[in-house]
């Protein structure tokens, strides 16, 4: 009897392997019983920060306290409008004028500007009345870009306000003149009236501001009939206390 030639043992095995993977078996089970629904343990991170369980967001950075950081940082690339994707239009004039006058938003003619074309010319006509020009005052927008809807976005008033009341302390001015009722509501809590009860004091760490809270210009362009009452409250501006 002659000896068979060799077995190739590699194509029996994967001749064997294909047989049960035809008949549906296609994992490898082990010999050792293996709990599959347990969750693989977690592999440490050591270059990755601890976090504590319920810690809640980082709290943010506070606001400068110095007027010249304070601007730097405020019509800087690290302003809350610097998301909204627009020119951001800085404030005008001295911060140390008596007078602070604030504004909603830009105006937007050919280029985003504060208090700018029709609103504008009346605004400097109302100044003119007060005895007051742009170079004597300091105008400060609550939001120094501006949207695309020519409001100021609702998901930002909040800290706008915040930014704004800041900006008030920081400034300390005798009178505080604000235009529309996004700002007065950023202030004062409530929307433009009429300031039936004289000047509104408005409170902050170090000392206080004289309020009165006026229709815009844009609004009073629009209801003519309206600027008879602004006006009684811009006397309030030009009373007892000159600025």
């Amino acid at each position: 009897m002659g000896i068979e030639g060799a077995t190739d043992w590699r194509a029996e095995a994967a001749s064997a392997l294909n047989w049960w993977r035809d008949a549906g078996v296609d994992v490898l089970v082990e010999d050792d019983p293996r709990d599959w629904t347990a969750r693989p343990a977690a592999t440490a991170q050591p270059d990755a920060p601890m976090r504590v369980a319920n810690a809640g967001p980082e709290p943010e950075a506070p606001l400068p306290a110095s007027i010249e950081a304070f601007l730097d940082w405020r019509y800087g690339a690290g302003a809350p409008e610097a998301a909204i994707g627009e020119p951001i239009v800085a404030a005008e004039g001295n911060p140390a004028a008596p007078l602070m006058i604030v504004t909603d938003l830009p105006e937007f003619d050919s280029v985003p500007a504060l208090l700018d074309g029709a609103a504008g010319r009346l605004f400097d006509r109302i100044l003119a009345a007060i005895g007051q020009s742009r170079e004597s005052i300091y105008l400060v927008p609550l939001c120094a870009a501006r949207p695309i809807t020519g409001q100021v976005p609702r998901d930002f008033e909040e800290k706008l306000g915040e930014v704004l009341r800041h900006h008030i302390a920081l400034a300390a001015p005798a009178r505080l003149l604000l235009l529309g009722q996004a700002t007065s509501r950023a202030v004062l809590g409530t929307d433009a009236a009429r300031n039936a009860e004289g000047l509104t004091p408005f409170n902050y760490s170090g000392g206080k501001s004289d309020v009165v809270a006026i229709r815009h210009p844009r609004f009073l362009l629009s209801r003519p009939a309206a600027k008879a009452d602004a006006w009684k409250d811009l006397q309030l501006l030009i009373g007892e206390q000159s600025l």
